[in-house]
């Protein structure tokens, strides 16, 4: 009966997991096919089609890149971001001790605005940093007389590139007027490190990427820290601090602006560049980040239930989203090394009591494409989306998921214990020189 039980728990568990991940895949992949491109990627992601730049004007984009320390990339990220002539840029410099207010006030320029702020209100997050950035930005579009329906904030992390021509294919999107937030893809700079950056800009690239196109036809693709485009109306009608205190403060907007009625969306023709963190140990300490804010993200099942704007598929899908770590993850973690022991059980009763191995090894075909599909399917797509990258080397890292899943075994269960013992500090991500990274 215990067995049985375990088996039907496992079934389950796969079942869930790898039917919401082909499900956003298939619709990513189709979508990919309706705008009639392959995304085949060579290096940076450079995106070019007829009728770029249709509709950039009409809008009026705020970058707003929070810093702790980040002296080592800031420049570059606002010198690039300074490329396009209207854009503004916000740092947000929260009390750093490096040379990152020196390093912003070096490039001496009236598109950039330095907000400080200064210990005991700074440090406490993500979130109020952005918030005191959108208070400037919203000082300055009313200074110059700008309709806050046409403003576009842009979230960027300290080491972010947007890919050329990004803004000529994101704000079109907002011509329609639903459309509340767009996220843009991520890529890994630094992906040839080693093979931890390599296994990341898998993870980015092959897998998140394209199932966030498939939310995109459902308007609830989830928003991250980097890359991310929000209306500034948007934004306001969330009142004057749209960003909370939670570890994952561009999850809880994403949630914030569907219970709002607000579409969010992704697009194909540009993406974000971002640094990876290159050891086991930064690894854990950003996953265990990335898990405890999820796990608490879904403690608002019961508001997208609640609201009237969101649809009953939308609701679905959001809802098994946030519940990836605690249907998922956490329980997998422990029903993987039951299942491994019982093929391995199973295996050898057959061939000491001569049973059924035929029967045995079809069992054992199909648990391995339950779990690995999903990381099979992404090794395809991975080498589609980068032909640099031989397919040997893909399917190599589809199976490297026996080894990183430890990584995020550990850091989903520490995040666990963070919770039950009302731990919600914020540990910031280490930069990587950009001359070495």
């Amino acid at each position: 009966m215990i067995i049985a039980i375990l088996d039907t728990m496992g079934t389950l568990i796969l079942g869930f997991g790898s039917g919401c991940f082909f499900a956003m895949m298939w619709r990513g992949v189709r979508r990919l096919k309706q705008e009639g491109t392959d995304l085949s990627v060579q290096g940076d992601a450079v995106y070019e089609r007829p009728g770029q730049g249709r509709g950039q004007d009409s809008y009026h984009v705020y970058a707003v890149i929070p810093c702790l320390n980040e002296q080592t990339v800031i420049a570059s990220t606002v010198r690039r971001l300074l490329d396009d002539a209207d854009m503004t840029v916000v740092v947000v410099d929260d009390a750093s001790d490096d040379n990152t207010t020196h390093a912003v006030q070096e490039l001496r320029s009236d598109r950039v605005c330095l907000v400080r702020r200064e210990l005991p209100q700074a440090r406490l997050g993500k979130g109020p940093a952005l918030n005191a950035g959108l208070t400037q930005v919203r000082q300055l579009a009313g200074e110059r007389g700008q309709d806050r329906n046409q403003v576009i904030v842009l979230v960027m992390d300290a080491d972010g590139r947007l890919s050329d021509g990004a803004l000529a294919e994101v704000l079109p999107l907002f011509d329609n007027e639903r459309i509340g937030g767009v996220q843009l893809g991520v890529r890994i700079r630094n992906r040839n490190r080693n093979f931890w950056t390599r296994f990341q800009d898998f993870q980015f690239w092959a897998m998140s990427a394209i199932t966030q196109l498939g939310r995109a036809g459902l308007g609830t693709t989830s928003l991250g820290g980097n890359g991310q485009f929000t209306r500034l109306c948007a934004l306001n009608e969330l009142g004057t601090e749209p960003w909370n205190a939670s570890l994952t403060e561009d999850l809880d907007l994403a949630i914030s602006l569907s219970l709002n009625g607000w579409s969010l969306t992704a697009t194909p023709y540009a993406s974000v560049d971002q640094q990876a963190v290159e050891t086991v140990k930064a690894l854990v300490r950003q996953r265990t980040r990335w898990y405890q804010g999820h796990m608490l993200a879904g403690r608002r099942i019961g508001e997208i239930w609640g609201s009237d704007h969101i649809e009953a598929r939308q609701g679905l899908e959001i809802s098994a989203y946030l519940g990836i770590p605690w249907v998922l993850d956490l329980p997998w973690s422990i029903m993987w090394h039951y299942f491994v022991i019982a093929m391995i059980w199973r295996w050898n009763q057959a061939l000491v009591f001569s049973q059924d191995r035929v029967s045995l090894l079809l069992l054992i075909v199909v648990w391995y494409l339950l779990a690995f599909g999903p990381s099979l399917a992404s090794a395809f797509v991975y080498h589609k989306r980068d032909h640099t990258v031989p397919m040997a080397t893909c399917l190599l890292l589809s199976h490297a998921f026996l080894i990183t899943n430890y990584v995020f075994y550990f850091a989903a269960w520490k995040a666990l214990l963070r919770i039950l013992s009302d731990q919600n500090g914020w540990e910031k991500t280490d930069r990587a020189n950009e001359a070495t990274a």
